[in-house]
């Protein structure tokens, strides 16, 4: 008889998780919190506007692929991807706008018309990051995190000083760049990562190579299509789907699991596997006896940051606007010390405008603009309609400086999204959006385990396990906790 397993959740590590379980012959259920799939990544309607609720940027192509290529298909069986040129577009204010190009020869030239000799550093870098990448997202990140005995691996153990792991990211771009503006532009990407660029390890410089040589992308659609695709994919190998099935218990026997329940319905299973918050899952569907980490454990967590979302519908053409456009029109210096050092809402926020409708036309009435604004803020903050209000028009205002007109009477559709929405929705520790900060001491056998060391059959997968936070690694997430299952699963026959 098949071994049946319960996954709760059912984001980009949950539905990794489930096809690659029921390609392996378990029996896997995904059971839902909400009435849709795709966890952060949900889309909504409204107005005649289709909205992404979360990840906006599509990085990391081959990692998808490699995903749907395990299953007998292409990403091309299910999307169409775009490639964006300009990559996106950053503003640092007074009219100086930074256009980056998707092509590297003329990425070569833009560093090199702003600092002289910047090019060939630049290349040296890449090919550096490049390493990086193939190393960590190849081997590295595809480690479970159960021993210090993974890494004895030949090329992680001749390659620690290159893959810079002692190094902060920081000081590694200070090394080559001098001016400001690129020194700005390479620590971007470590944003998505949770932690100030000083805090976060010079191997992310990976980051760097996947944004300017593997290129940002756009599945034509939206985001969403990712996760149609890979419900299509789960289905075809026998996962079924659950929905507004909010999971309020783990229950547990002779140190085993043996059900999940919700407040309607009760799903035998041989193992879970946790998608849903880590924190929440521990700390409140398992009995304190069967709970592998203290409250204290949480609290001294570092966490990476909140974010307040507006999704707007505005009924006028915004030319002036890229698909991606970093407002870097503030010192980062403020803003970054309010997220993670003295959590508090900032004074000057940076923050990042997504125009879909740049790209992409089905996702908006004609002649009408799809816009995602997103600031970064620390997490655990109470977040009011007045404080959203109050962080809209602040943004707004610069952002009608910026595109030199009105924008906000053209407003016709507006949610906002912060805290006290993650929490709810996805029951998020203190609200957070991405998960743990990849700080040194908590990267790979760092992070929460992603299996129980009190409770057999429980396992993790997601942002706050390994290898992190981002879309790509949490589909590498529920592979890795998946081949952990099966390698475990052989053991006990």
């Amino acid at each position: 008889m098949k071994k049946k397993v319960v996954v709760i959740g059912s984001g980009f590590s949950s539905l990794s998780a489930a096809s690659h379980l029921a390609k392996q012959g378990f029996d896997v259920t995904i059971v839902e919190k909400n009435d849709s799939p795709g966890g952060r990544a949900r889309k909504f309607e409204a107005s005649g506007y289709t909205f992404d609720m979360g990840p906006s940027w599509y990085w990391m192509p081959d990692v998808f692929e490699q995903f749907f290529n395990f299953f007998g298909k292409k990403a091309s069986d299910f999307y169409s991807l775009k490639r964006l040129s300009p990559s996106y577009s950053v503003y640092f204010g007074n009219g100086d706008e930074m256009l980056v190009p998707s092509d590297y020869t003329e990425l070569c030239n833009l560093f090199e018309s702003i600092e002289k000799g910047a090019s060939e550093k630049l290349k040296k870098f890449l090919n550096e990051a490049e390493y990086k990448y193939r190393v960590g997202i190849n081997k590295l990140v595809h480690k479970p995190g159960q021993s210090i005995t993974e890494f004895l691996d030949w090329e992680l153990a001749t390659g620690v000083f290159k893959l810079d792991v002692f190094q902060s990211m920081t000081a590694h771009i200070r090394k080559s760049f001098k001016n400001e503006k690129l020194v700005r532009l390479l620590e971007f990407p470590v944003i998505f990562l949770g932690a100030m660029p000083e805090k976060t390890p010079a191997l992310y410089s990976l980051m760097n190579y996947a944004d300017m040589v593997l290129g940002t992308w756009y599945p034509m659609g939206g985001m969403h299509k990712i996760v149609e695709a890979m419900v299509s994919v789960a289905q075809s190998q026998g996962v079924k789907f659950e929905y507004n099935q909010n999971i309020n218990s783990i229950h547990v026997e002779a140190g085993k699991v043996i059900s999940v329940s919700s407040s309607t319905n009760n799903f035998d299973a041989d193992i879970v596997v946790a998608g849903s918050d880590y924190h929440h899952t521990e700390q409140t569907l398992l009995k304190k006896e069967f709970r592998t980490y203290s409250p204290g454990y949480w609290d001294s967590r570092v966490m990476a940051p909140s974010s307040l979302l507006f999704y707007l519908g505005v009924k006028k053409p915004l030319k002036m606007l890229q698909h991606h456009t970093l407002f870097f029109d503030e010192p980062f210096a403020p803003h970054a010390k309010d997220i993670y050092v003295t959590p508090q809402w900032p004074d000057k926020p940076l923050f990042y405008v997504c125009r879909t409708t740049a790209t992409d036309e089905s996702v908006a009435p004609v002649n009408c603009e799809n816009i995602f604004l997103l600031i970064p803020v620390a997490p655990d903050l109470k977040d009011d309609e007045a404080t959203r209000e109050k962080y809209y028009q602040i943004i707004m205002k610069r952002l009608e400086a910026f595109c030199g007109e009105e924008i906000i009477p053209f407003v016709e559709y507006k949610r906002s999204y912060a805290h006290s929405n993650f929490i709810n929705d996805y029951n998020a520790f203190k609200g957070n959006a991405y998960g743990l900060a990849n700080t040194l001491m908590q990267t790979a056998n760092l992070k929460p385990a992603l299996k129980s060391k009190k409770v057999k059959g429980l396992y993790y997968t997601g942002q706050l396990t390994v290898p992190g936070p981002g879309v790509p690694p949490a589909i590498i997430s529920g592979k890795v906790v998946a081949e952990q299952i099966s390698k475990d699963f052989r053991k006990q026959n």
